[in-house]
This record gives C-alpha cells, sequence and structure tokens, in this order.
C-alpha cells in the first residue's frame, strides 16, 4: 500500500510539474509575438524598420498609390543582371544611407553606373550614397545646426517645387559643372541634388530625412520623395515606374539570426534556465535518498540548553546567568580548593588572597570577576556584557580545577 502510495505523489508532481511547463510556454509565445520586432532606437531608414528612423512608412505608402514597390536584398551587382533594359529604364533604385566597406566601394559604383548607364533612376542620400554614384563629390556641410534645416528650393525643377523639406544637414555636395542641377539647399550648402547619367538620372540628398517614418509625415517631404522616384511628377516624362528599395547595403540580408531579431532571446534563455533548474530539483528530490529528520530529544543537554537559553533572552534576565555562573564558581572554591565560607563573606579580594597562599600565582582577575558579578545583581547589564562574564567566570573555575589537579595527584600517590 504505501508503495502504491509514493508512486501516486510522484504521479502528482510530475502532474504539476507538466503545467507550470506549458504555462512557461504560453507565456514564451505570447510574449514572442507581442515584443516588437524593430527598436526605437534602430538608425537604419529600413523599410522593417517601423522607428523614427525606419523606411516602412515610405514603403507602405508608394505601394498603397499603386506603385509597384519591391526590396532587393541580394548583392546589387546581380541587379543588372536580373532586370532588362527595358526594366531598368522604368525603375527607380533606393538606396537609403548605403551601409558598405571601403573594399566594397569600387565594385557597388560600378554596378550602380551599370544601372544608371542602361537608364534606370537611382535615388540615394548621404555620403555613403554619393560615394556610389559616378561624379558623386560631397564634404562637410558648412552650415552648423543643432537638428534638422527648412530647406530653401532654387530652381523650378520638380524637386524644387516640392516646397521647403526638413532635412538633417549631413554634407553638402562639392561637385560643381552644369551638369549637376541643385534643387534644395540648407544655407548655402547643396542639399538635394540631380544630374543625367547615360540614359539614367541621378538623384541625391543630404539625408534619408524626408523619406523616414517620422519625417514622411510633412506634405513637403511626401512630395519630395515622390518627386525623386519620378512618381508621375513631371521629373521623367514617362509614368508608371517601379521601385525598388536596395536593402542589401544595411544589413537586410536575412539569416537566421536576423528571422530571430527583435525577439526577447534573452528572456527565453533565462526561462529555459529556470525551467531546467526546477526539473533538477524536483527529480533529484524524489529520486535522493530518503533521511529521517533529525529531532533531538527533549532530555537531550542541547535542547536543554537551548530552552534555557531561550528562557533567559526573551525574559532579559542577565542578572540570573550571572548568578548562576557565580555560584558554580563559588561552589568549586569551597568545595573544591578549600576555601572557608568565611573567607567567601569576607569578600572576592580575600578570596583572591587565599587562593594566592594555596595555589600560588596572581588570582585578581577572579577577584574582578566576582565583583562585576556582584554589580550586576542591582545593576542591569547588557546580553553580551552578560555573556561575557558568564564565560569568565566559567574559565575562572576552569583554572582552579587546573591548578588543584596536580595536586591531587600527588596526595592520591602518598
Amino acid at each position: 500500500m504505501s508503495r502504491g502510495r509514493g508512486s501516486g505523489e510522484r504521479l502528482g508532481d510530475r502532474g504539476r510539474l507538466l503545467i507550470l511547463c506549458g504555462v512557461m510556454v504560453v507565456m514564451i509565445v505570447v510574449v514572442c509575438v507581442v515584443a516588437p520586432s524593430t527598436q526605437e532606437n534602430d538608425p537604419r531608414p529600413t523599410i522593417t524598420n517601423v522607428g523614427p528612423h525606419g523606411a516602412k512608412a515610405a514603403y507602405l505608402m508608394l505601394e498603397g498609390l499603386g506603385i509597384k514597390t519591391s526590396s532587393w536584398n541580394h548583392p546589387l551587382a546581380e541587379l543588372n543582371g536580373y532586370l532588362s533594359d527595358a526594366q531598368v529604364a522604368r525603375t527607380t533604385l533606393i538606396l537609403a544611407e548605403p551601409r558598405y566597406d571601403a573594399t566594397q566601394e569600387k565594385d557597388l559604383a560600378a554596378a550602380v553606373s551599370r544601372f544608371l548607364e542602361r537608364g534606370g533612376r537611382v535615388l540615394t542620400t548621404g555620403a555613403s550614397g554619393a560615394g556610389l554614384l559616378p561624379g558623386g563629390e560631397v564634404s562637410a556641410a558648412g552650415m552648423l545646426a543643432s537638428g534638422p534645416c527648412r530647406t530653401t528650393p532654387e530652381g523650378p525643377g520638380a524637386l524644387a517645387r516640392a516646397g521647403r523639406v526638413e532635412m538633417v544637414n549631413e554634407s553638402q555636395w562639392a561637385k560643381d559643372g552644369p551638369q549637376y542641377v541643385v534643387e534644395q539647399r540648407c544655407g548655402k550648402d547643396a542639399v538635394v541634388v540631380r544630374y543625367v547619367v547615360g540614359k539614367g538620372e541621378a538623384v541625391w540628398w543630404s539625408s534619408s530625412t524626408p523619406m523616414e517614418n517620422a519625417g514622411l509625415k510633412n506634405d513637403a517631404s511626401l512630395k519630395l520623395l515622390l518627386a525623386s522616384v519620378g512618381a508621375g511628377t513631371g521629373l521623367a516624362k514617362e509614368a508608371g515606374r517601379d521601385v525598388v528599395f536596395g536593402e542589401s547595403l544595411h544589413g537586410a540580408v536575412k539569416s537566421i539570426w536576423d528571422e530571430a531579431k527583435g525577439l526577447p532571446l534573452k528572456w527565453v534563455a533565462l526561462q529555459a534556465a529556470l525551467l531546467f533548474a526546477l526539473l533538477v530539483v524536483s527529480f533529484s528530490r524524489r529520486r535522493g535518498p530518503v533521511r529521517s529528520p533529525v529531532r533531538l530529544p527533549r532530555s537531550s543537554p542541547v535542547e536543554f540548553a537551548t530552552s534555557m537559553g531561550d528562557l533567559y533572552e526573551k525574559a532579559a534576565a542577565s542578572s540570573a546567568a550571572t548568578e548562576a555562573a557565580k555560584r558554580r564558581l563559588l561552589r568549586v572554591l569551597t568545595r573544591e580548593a578549600g576555601v572557608t565560607q568565611g573567607t567567601i563573606e569576607e569578600g572576592p579580594e580575600a578570596i583572591a588572597e587565599v587562593l594566592r597562599v594555596r595555589l600560588g600565582g596572581d588570582w585578581s582577575l577572579v577577584s574582578e570577576h566576582l565583583q562585576e558579578a556582584k554589580r550586576a545583581e542591582h545593576e542591569a547589564i547588557a546580553m553580551r556584557s552578560a555573556l561575557a562574564l558568564v564565560r569568565a567566570l566559567s574559565e575562572d573555575a576552569k583554572s582552579v580545577r587546573a591548578q588543584l589537579a596536580p595536586r591531587q595527584t600527588v596526595e592520591s600517590r602518598a
């Protein structure tokens, strides 16, 4: 019967453990679904970034206007082989704040140049974007500003007709020539420039601020984006252009870790570790040796000492403890050391003198301890001081016995 009852108890523990595991799994799934996929501080203008600096709104807006919009997550050099000449001629490639190594710049610039010469349009932003354009050359912004500037339109071009745009002036176009048409300026800095390359056209912005989620809400920013991609604004005579966001140049190439980005992996790992610890503790406790709990009998000296100590502590009876220790010492002096009752009544100094005569040595500490115990009868002392005094009186009793032991041995031999 006891064996079956033990199996039932183990089954109950396992059932509770399974329920706990199920609850934790549900919590992990809920957190993974609810958790945002992009952090607010992500500075990349990608179409998957829903933060203030992302380009998710621009992608959805162009798609909502009926423009065929897509993303390119492969090496940029493969784009020219993927699209035919006719497709390139009606495609705008957006390279927003591209990121690349210096060793890649030459190959990337060649791919962009080939795309432009075939009749495509490229909209790129920032100093890194200018580095990919044929003849692209920028310098540090000449206008110091703590925030976005309000651009000044220049000329009758479609990009200038967008109006005054809020743009972070990170750099200015430094290349001179009649082929470079400046459409917007921040102070004297050229921040929006377009020019013809082969059969295509290149458009450069100082920063991607107008197409970001936080900046696209402004009417001028929206108009500038539409004009730059050639969405029926007059920048290009043909209509119905396709728009391709080049995502491969700011970490949009998908991998197994990219798919997991944004998930609360740390919390999942912590919960998994906690679950493993619960499993180990649960089963190791049940599979370990069964030992009966150690219980001291009430007649045990340890139990008695503990009980008496608790009573003294609760009653704050420090004087009772010191009085008991003093009586034990006096009992040793009278019964074992042969100190008379009259000497005891004379006081601690007389006791110390008798011990000096009979046992030799200095017994002044015994006198001091007995005097302290006498004062403790009438004055309340701290528990810690009482404990120290009790120990001192006990040590005095041991010292007396230690001095008496050789004398008793000699007398017994005689």
